[in-house]
């Protein structure tokens, strides 16, 4: 595997540092927090080319600001669509699927 770029290890910084702000909410919003991360992270990213440096940069930046935001320990929920549950349950189920070759 090609060594990371700064960018790429500044987005996987970022959502380890958004893990971790999860870990420490409340354990019965845990999982409500990690769908909210994980699919952020995910459509955000399927939103931008790999080569849009500009908006990569722009998301990271507002991504850094609504994470100094959350990690308050004023914010204890986050709003999670239905939209973003099907979304974690298909997740889970491919995986499960996968694990099962």
């Amino acid at each position: 595997m090609p060594p990371l770029s700064g960018l790429q290890r500044d987005v996987f910084a970022m959502y380890r540092r958004a893990l971790r702000m999860a870990a420490r909410k409340d354990p019965a919003k845990r999982a409500d927090w990690t769908t909210f991360i994980r699919y952020t992270f995910r459509t955000r990213a399927t939103s931008v080319g790999p080569r849009d440096i500009g908006a990569i940069e722009y998301l990271l930046r507002q991504g850094r600001k609504q994470l100094e935001l959350y990690e308050s320990p004023s914010v204890r929920d986050c709003s999670v669509t239905s939209e973003m549950h099907a979304w974690e349950e298909g997740r889970r189920r491919r995986r499960k699927e996968e694990g099962e070759r």
